[in-house]
């Protein structure tokens, strides 16, 4: 199958998926994001941990899990907070003193890799819930909306990225961490990520004025490249060039998702900040 046709067909699936998990119901939203937070987990201990600290890379798993369905179940009104925080607190501890117990202490200094895959990749996907749930009411239309603003920028540093950064404004952003990223890429994605909210205000989407619409999603934008960025560090230490291969032609779900682990954050922070 032609490389471009494989990528375009499992890409179309992909959007399928991401779509009917967020919009069909609040148990298909659990299961998708559920998978996506162990599968992004584990290509994160994968990229920097390989065979070693198996154990404690099994557990870390496991702690990841249960803090994506404590945040599910709390925003969705069915735990208590102090289940929430406590819970995360304890599963934090209980993975600390389990690297203590370890009879072999040699790969110690890894176990930082542990706690920061919890702290990169499945802390914002336990907070994602608050999201989609209102009162214990459902709606993955805000997720829908944020994930049109992230596509949208990526799609715009792709085009314009390869009609203007090669020769007209070959400009790198950081070409020691990512070579084909230049200056013309990051304008076209701002300004497709603008477009982006524009048209979410306009099909009411998006219930913000055209001038928060519009610099929301310029701050997704912004966060969203150095989100990828920061897994092109990791990958480059690492020797690889794609974090897995869970969606062929695409790579794996890290590939996928690393823009939003910094991009949706920032947009709540932002509505957050406007009282919204």
């Amino acid at each position: 199958m032609n490389g471009t046709v494989k990528r375009s067909i499992f890409g179309l699936l992909f959007l399928a998926v991401m779509l009917g998990g967020l919009l069909y119901h609040e148990y298909a939203f659990g299961i998708l994001f559920l998978f996506i937070s162990f599968q992004m987990l584990l290509e994160f201990y994968r990229i920097n941990l390989g065979d070693s600290m198996r154990f404690l890379q099994t557990a870390g798993l496991i702690v990841g899990n249960i803090l994506f369905l404590l945040g599910f179940f709390y925003f969705r009104g069915d735990a208590s907070l102090s289940l929430f925080v406590g819970g995360g607190v304890g599963l934090l501890l209980l993975l600390l003193c389990q690297s203590v117990l370890q009879i072999n202490h040699q790969d110690f200094p890894k176990f930082a890799f542990i706690l920061a895959g919890l702290l990169y990749v499945s802390l914002p996907l336990a907070l994602s819930p608050a999201l989609v749930f209102t009162e214990g009411s459902f709606s993955g239309l805000l997720l829908v909306a944020f994930f049109c603003i992230i596509w949208a920028s990526d799609v715009g540093a792709y085009c314009l990225g390869m009609l203007f950064g090669q020769k007209i404004w070959p400009a790198k952003m950081c070409p020691s961490i990512s070579p084909k990223k230049s200056w013309a890429g990051f304008i076209g994605g701002l300004l497709f990520a603008c477009l982006a909210g524009a048209v979410l205000k306009w099909t009411g989407l998006l219930a913000l004025s055209m001038f928060h619409c519009v610099v929301m999603a310029a701050v997704m934008h912004v966060f969203g490249v150095f989100g990828d960025l920061f897994e092109s560090l990791w990958k480059r230490a690492a020797g690889i060039k794609d974090s897995g291969n869970v969606i062929p032609g695409h790579g794996g779900l890290l590939d996928r998702f690393d823009s939003a682990l910094f991009a949706i954050p920032a947009a709540c922070i932002y509505l957050a900040i406007i009282g919204l």
